[in-house]
């Protein structure tokens, strides 16, 4: 993986160590973090040894470890001449994927001008949007690609969150007029009914984690103006019913949850000059038993038009806390007895 191309730092090889020498002293404490955890967590996935010595990090391990260990390193000491942070989900990022976590460019529409350096970035008015697994990349260029979008896969891996983000982005580039985020309300234990307050009080638990992603990335008082102008609607998949969504950016979130007929309702919503993003966990569906998924029949339907792009996901892509991708691949593995 290329370091820099301005400021490379000085690499020298003698077994059974390797010496990383970095010219910007001042970029080190981001590169270690705060009392050397991320030196620390590198330290126990890669089981090598990682020891300070002035502007030098010497590696210590096996030949093949310590080779990745030095590709995670300056892959990371790149970021931060580029002015980016280096969290913990990019020392993750960087440990699985490798060189290919930076991807490769390629131009499709004006959107692309935010695929820049061989990474994919997507520019929001708080924060800049960089999608860590190559599943994510594919993920997103397909958004800015197609019109209609499917991403499916466990929770976690960023599937509504870069949607939502992709559609921040295209507003607020004035390629849609609105944003529509929708989710279907399906009763787990409680009846709307029974929950108190108004139909929005009801409703809006539902929505939440919508509401959050938008709040990464606009302005809260931004939000709520929109909000309140229709720009932004919030809204259950049964509200969706009898509209045409022309020049909006429309994204379906848990769309496991959809029936057949909620499914093709919403597909068919599709009006001139919008996006349309359908997202779900086809391990997590809550419709009553017999019930078949919408997410699955318009997989099964729709897989071979080729106006339409499929993104699949796995516990590799998890960007939430590390031992969620440990769960998801503990629970894929526990297959049924017989």
């Amino acid at each position: 993986m290329a370091i820099s191309a301005l400021t490379p730092p000085t690499v020298s090889v003698d077994a059974p160590e390797t010496r990383l020498e970095f010219p910007d002293n001042r970029l080190l404490i981001d590169l270690f973090g705060e009392l050397n955890r991320n030196l620390t967590h590198i330290e126990d996935v890669l089981d090598v040894q990682l020891v300070h010595q002035g502007n030098q990090l010497v590696v210590f391990g096996e030949p093949a470890i310590q080779a990745k260990a030095v590709e995670v390193l300056n892959a990371l000491y790149a970021r931060l001449e580029q002015g980016k942070e280096v969290a913990r989900g990019d020392i993750d990022a960087e440990i699985r994927m490798g060189a290919s976590a930076s991807g490769t460019s390629n131009r499709a529409g004006d959107q692309m001008e935010l695929f820049q350096g061989g990474r994919v970035e997507i520019k929001t008015r708080k924060k800049l949007v960089e999608p860590r697994t190559v599943a994510q990349k594919a993920y997103v260029r397909a958004l800015f690609s197609n019109e209609l979008s499917f991403g499916i896969g466990p929770a976690g891996t960023g599937k509504t969150y870069l949607a939502v983000a992709v559609g921040i982005n295209m507003f607020i580039g004035g390629h849609v007029d609105k944003i529509i985020l929708s989710r279907p309300a399906v009763e787990a234990g409680e009846r709307l009914g029974f929950l108190p307050g108004d139909m929005k009080d009801k409703i809006d638990p539902y929505m939440q984690p919508l509401y959050d992603a938008l709040g990464d990335f606009l302005p809260g008082n931004q939000v709520a103006k929109l909000i309140e102008d229709k720009r932004i609607e919030i809204a259950p998949l049964a509200f969706m019913r009898g509209r045409t969504l022309s020049n909006a950016f429309v994204v379906l979130d848990e769309a496991q949850n959809a029936t057949s007929m909620q499914m093709k309702m919403f597909l068919t919503r599709l009006g001139e000059g919008s996006r349309m993003v359908i997202t779900g966990d086809r391990s997590q569906v809550d419709l009553p038993r017999g019930v078949t998924s919408g997410l699955s029949d318009a997989e099964r339907l729709l897989k071979d038009v080729k106006a339409i792009s499929f993104s699949y996901f796995t516990s590799k892509d998890v960007v939430r806390h590390p031992l969620v991708a440990k769960i998801i691949e503990a629970y894929d593995g526990d297959a049924p007895p017989g």
